[in-house]
């Protein structure tokens, strides 16, 4: 999955988009290591007490939440995750541009 979402990150660079990860491993040193091991260049965060996760009721992982631009969830776990991502971003193209 990372080099997928690797190229999202590369080929959406400059449009309005953003990957972020939530990580809720137990160990932030392991954290760490795949974060450079695996060049993860997008802000990522540590959910040591699954506060994000439970904000937003993940129980399973990975789930993948697409967010529009002005803040509101469009999509949980999309079967066509690029389709979905190219709609939100024309669509932030337009309200915004």
């Amino acid at each position: 999955m990372y080099d997928h979402e690797r190229s999202l990150v590369s080929e959406l660079s400059g449009k309005p988009f953003a990957l972020v990860g939530v990580n809720t491993d137990d160990d932030l040193e392991t954290i760490r290591q795949v974060v450079q091991e695996k060049n993860l260049t997008w802000r990522s965060f540590y959910d040591e007490k699954m506060a994000i996760s439970k904000s937003y009721g993940i129980n399973a992982f990975p789930t993948i939440i697409l967010i529009d631009d002005k803040g509101v969830v469009r999509s949980v776990n999309p079967t066509d995750l690029d389709f979905s991502i190219n709609e939100l971003v024309a669509a932030a193209e337009k309200s915004n541009p």
